[in-house]
């Protein structure tokens, strides 16, 4: 039977009887993913991934993840929102905040949307100049993650990386299919020069707002993409706790 961790669905009493002592949340977009995946995809995504690890982790509070990112570059295409940078960094450190405020300082955040990385970084060490006795991680790129974790020849097109390209079209598949439209899908691999980190427009790399081939996606692609990205988390959180949130060794000055 499944634990209730999500805050949004819970009454104080639910918050009370959980015990929790750390907490997962989201950060996701709401932009077009193409002509096949819904606005709402990297909210969608993180979300899942959230209430999954939550539901393996003991004390583990799903807070409510935050829909709309940094998608300036994306919105050549119909129906993008976007909030500038300044504001989502000062939502998350207000996030955060209240999160430590009401007594929970281990903070995980799953993030599924490129132009959400430097606010997160911002934010996040913001906070914890703030509060030092505070661990925040960040997944900032599941998307890299996963073809990390799985053998190479998992998929067929460019690693499975584009923006709602292979990998993220079958995580899509497996987790949502009711809101994907495959008939719809097409994409391109762009030639990227090698050199220095470009700054595009997402019009400059493709007409049809997809990057890598979603036409390669699989739902069994995805699966494996998720229970990957799992049980990565699901490790990683519970390595933490056993070494009491803090890593390494501290080096003991002359």
């Amino acid at each position: 039977m499944a634990k209730k961790v999500y805050h949004s669905e819970m009454t104080f009493s639910d918050f009370k009887e959980g015990h929790f002592n750390k907490a997962i949340f989201g950060v996701g977009s709401a932009e077009n993913h193409g002509f096949h995946l819904p606005f709402g995809n990297d909210t969608l995504v993180s979300h899942a991934l959230s209430l999954e690890v939550a539901q393996r982790v003991e004390g583990m509070l799903v807070l409510p993840p935050v829909n709309v990112g940094v998608s300036t570059h994306y919105d050549d295409f119909l129906f993008t929102l976007t909030l500038r940078p300044e504001i989502l960094i000062e939502v998350l450190k207000d996030i955060l905040h209240s999160t430590i405020r009401q007594g929970i300082n281990r903070i995980i955040i799953i993030n599924g949307h490129d132009g959400n990385i430097a606010p997160i970084e911002i934010a996040a060490r913001s906070v914890k100049v703030s509060y030092p006795e505070v661990f925040i991680a960040s997944l900032d790129a599941w998307w890299v993650k996963a073809g990390e974790l799985l053998p190479p020849e998992t998929f067929e097109v460019w690693n499975g990386l584009g923006h709602a390209g292979e990998g993220e079209t079958s995580l899509s598949l497996y987790l949502f299919p009711d809101l994907c439209r495959m008939k719809d899908a097409r994409g391109v691999v762009p030639t990227l020069p090698e050199g220095p980190d470009i700054k595009w427009k997402f019009n400059e790399l493709t007409p049809y707002g997809a990057t890598g081939d979603p036409t390669r996606g699989t739902a069994e692609k995805g699966r494996k993409m998720f229970e990957a990205l799992v049980d990565f988390l699901v490790h990683f959180i519970n390595e933490m706790e056993e070494k009491n949130w803090k890593y390494g060794t501290m080096l003991t000055l002359p």
